[in-house]
């Protein structure tokens, strides 16, 4: 699972360790909602191999699907409509990746020597093409965008749906948890409070467009000291120390009930 790197980048857990969901007998409605008691009516579970480094695992009913694919409803809430998001660094848009276009500038924010740490994307191209194509071509839990700001792209962004996604098995999820990856490109943008103000307009805005999340979460590695700095400096709180393939977290969440007092 890809960290969270702001510099170069009380309800039960709904999924018990280990495992992706199948279609059961009921499903969630079409406009996405769902009940809080039991966030993941119309799925069941079944054990998993935890080598899998692919964390966009977790299933969806068919039925549920098709509705998506009909347009009539959207894990994301249609965030390629969301627009614009004022910044006290000018007008920040979060613009779904185009691997035709953008693959080259990706790619070589992928190969930046302090990014690479973190991330563990570096080498060829076709490596970042086969992760950004892996969410593109998914089912639309998790949308790579480029972050533009005032028209020049300088950042790589993960929106995903938190609850659906194997980081779900490690926290007590709730319904619609909205998670965030942040990659800032360039070299000269690193260090400066440039994250934080990005990573603060960007979480205040997935609570506005999507009326359904009570919170926004995040996972940067517990060693990126700059990017946890980063997430508390946004109005995150530190929730707890979590265990993920290849790394040791920092469970970083924004509440909306929080987000004018943080």
């Amino acid at each position: 699972m890809p960290p969270t790197d702001a510099n170069a980048g009380s309800s039960p857990a709904p999924v018990p360790p280990g495992a992706p969901v199948r279609p059961g007998p009921t499903g969630p409605r079409a406009d996405g909602a769902g009940s809080r008691d039991t966030p993941f009516s119309g799925f069941t579970i079944e054990a998993d191999d935890e080598d899998v480094e692919d964390t966009l695992d977790l299933h969806l009913p068919a039925d549920f699907l098709a509705r998506f694919v009909a347009g009539t409803a959207c894990l994301l809430d249609q965030l390629p409509t969301w627009g614009p998001v004022a910044t006290p660094l000018g007008s920040l848009h979060l613009v779904p990746v185009r691997v035709e276009d953008d693959l080259p500038l990706v790619h070589g924010w992928m190969n930046d020597p302090e990014v690479a740490r973190f991330w563990e994307l570096a080498g060829p191209r076709n490596r970042t093409e086969e992760h950004l194509r892996a969410q593109l071509d998914g089912d639309g839990r998790s949308v790579p965008c480029l972050g533009v700001l005032d028209g020049t792209p300088m950042s790589y962004w993960e929106i995903y749906r938190a609850d659906l996604d194997r980081l779900a098995r490690h926290y007590p999820a709730r319904p619609h948890d909205t998670g965030i990856h942040l990659l800032v490109g360039g070299a000269a943008d690193r260090g400066r409070g440039l994250g934080s103000a990005l990573l603060r307009a960007v979480a205040d805005l997935i609570l506005a467009r999507r009326p359904a999340c009570a919170r926004v979460v995040a996972e940067p590695d517990l060693h990126n000291t700059p990017s946890v700095a980063a997430f508390l400096s946004a109005g995150f709180r530190f929730a707890a120390e979590v265990d993920l393939p290849g790394k040791r977290a920092a469970l970083m969440v924004r509440d909306r009930v929080l987000r004018d007092v943080l």
